[in-house]
């Protein structure tokens, strides 16, 4: 595996932000992660005919909404989202939020998985984005050779785990219990371009290449930040108007970083837009991706 020069790589310090959602039905989707993820209406704003709405826990955005109902739904076939994975602290905070959502009848079941590095849940939103609930191993329990982190596929029986972890106290705390966005996984139209714009251009590192059409990259050492697939949109040109996945947010430590970041996509000849806080650059599939400075106030991301 090719090792990347350090002036070309992201910040350990990296992290991702809240995940922008184009949705057709603003107080079904807002009602939704509201109560089966216990999130909270953070801040809302009219743009022209838009409402954008924040959601998340204590102050830490997790998911801005923004109504644009005459758009066409999702389209599961083109790149995109394929989910967004939200972090949790504990297993028993991961089990209350995997409880309230397979009680909400909105909810569509997808399966869970030990990965190893991870215990994970899935499930589909009413508009059809992909969720992942989950909660990390112990890094010093993660296998490693080189720069690839092992990870794998292994059933995780759902009942089992809340017997084990579920507690009346973490349901209650709900929005209390902290939670942030881990990593997002997009579908993409073919794996060499995505690792040619989101790890050479951008700065992530290959951290898992084995799956079959698919590729996981990070900073600093994390399993995974970012993830590309084709399973269900290879070949997949540039996205057309629709619902679903309306930016990527990640978060860089300091103004250094989106200096250097400026830097790789000029001499990719790599379009963007810069504000002195953020750069904003689209991906080969015209997903959104916004790179920006920490402490991003809820007014600045509804003002994206």
């Amino acid at each position: 595996m090719t090792v990347q020069p350090v002036e070309q790589i992201l910040s350990a310090e990296t992290a991702m932000g809240a995940v922008t959602l184009r949705v057709g039905d603003l107080e079904q989707m807002s009602g939704y992660y509201s109560q089966a993820f216990a999130m909270e209406p953070l801040e809302e704003a009219t743009r022209g005919r838009e409402v954008h709405r924040v959601l998340g826990r204590g102050e830490t955005p997790l998911v801005r909404l923004i109504h644009t109902p005459d758009l066409p739904g999702v389209d599961p076939r083109q790149a995109g989202l394929f989910h967004t994975a939200f972090l949790f602290d504990t297993p028993g905070s991961l089990a209350a939020t995997v409880y309230r959502a397979a009680q909400d009848p909105r909810s569509r079941f997808a399966g869970s998985s030990d990965h190893l590095v991870s215990e994970a849940f899935y499930f589909t939103d009413p508009e059809g984005n992909g969720v992942e609930l989950y909660t990390d191993r112990p890094r010093e329990t993660w296998r490693r050779r080189g720069n690839v982190i092992e990870m794998g596929t292994i059933y995780l029986d759902p009942n089992d785990y809340l017997q084990r972890h579920l507690t009346e106290e973490s349901v209650v705390a709900g929005p209390a219990l902290a939670g942030a966005v881990g990593h997002v996984h997009l579908q993409v139209g073919d794996v060499a371009t995505a690792r040619a714009f989101y790890v050479d251009a951008l700065g992530f590192e290959t951290t898992q290449a084995d799956y079959p059409g698919a590729l996981f990259a990070s900073a600093g050492g994390y399993h995974h930040h970012i993830a590309m697939n084709v399973w269900n949109s290879r070949g997949a040109g540039p996205r057309a108007a629709s619902l679903g996945l309306g930016d990527v947010s990640i978060t860089l430590p300091g103004r250094e970083d989106l200096d250097a970041l400026a830097v790789r996509l000029r001499s990719r000849g790599i379009p963007f837009d810069a504000d002195g806080r953020s750069v904003t650059v689209t991906d080969p599939w015209g997903t959104q991706v916004t790179l920006a400075l920490p402490d991003l106030s809820t007014d600045e991301l509804l003002a994206r």
